[in-house]
């Protein structure tokens, strides 16, 4: 796809391409004591997110290949978390190569992303300020076009407000109903 984010002229591919690269980063800086903490998703601990994260990039290459998901379906624990995703992240690399405007479009990608970025890197006490705001700015877009409050439920909660100064990700995620402290992401440790 050759859409620009809202902010770069950038392809929403190349800003997708960054955005799996920045998780892959964070799911690496995971630490072996960090997989009890809670996370801002309601009942996720930090193994339960990074599960998920390691698993919805191939979730999204068998969408974009047309084949249906189970979203609800239970999620496997990996033991090398970091090359599973990457191997997956490989697998949507080559769906979205070969089927670059294949629904569901590397949009609702980066709001997954988005969000669960915020989630991760909150829950490990870590910024969002030096990540790329295209990734997050790329994926509020889509969730502002794409969430009602008939469809939030149960993956988001209603809208919180985004404290002033709020990064691109603090944005994000507040619109996906998380509750977003009242300090900059620029703050955190």
């Amino acid at each position: 796809e050759s859409s620009s984010s809202p902010s770069s002229s950038r392809s929403t591919i190349d800003v997708l391409h960054t955005g799996l690269d920045q998780v892959a980063a964070l799911i690496a800086a995971v630490g072996p004591d960090d997989g009890g903490r809670p996370t801002p998703c309601p009942e996720w601990s930090v193994r339960d997110l990074v599960d998920h994260l390691v698993l919805a990039p191939q979730k999204f290459a068998r969408m974009t290949r047309g084949e249906d998901v189970d979203w609800s379906a239970p999620t496997p624990h990996h033991d090398d978390p970091v090359a599973a995703y990457r191997r997956h992240a490989d697998e949507l690399r080559a769906a979205l190569t070969a089927s670059p405007d294949a629904p569901p479009g590397p949009d609702w990608q980066c709001a997954e992303i988005a969000v669960h970025t915020w989630d991760l890197a909150t829950a490990l006490d870590r910024s969002t300020a030096g990540l790329d705001p295209d990734v997050a700015e790329r994926g509020l877009a889509f969730l502002r076009a794409s969430l009602t409050d008939d469809n939030r439920s149960p993956a988001f909660q209603a809208e919180q407000p985004a404290p002033h100064g709020a990064d691109p990700y603090d944005k994000a995620a507040a619109f996906a109903g998380r509750a977003v402290r009242d300090t900059p992401a620029a703050a955190r440790s």
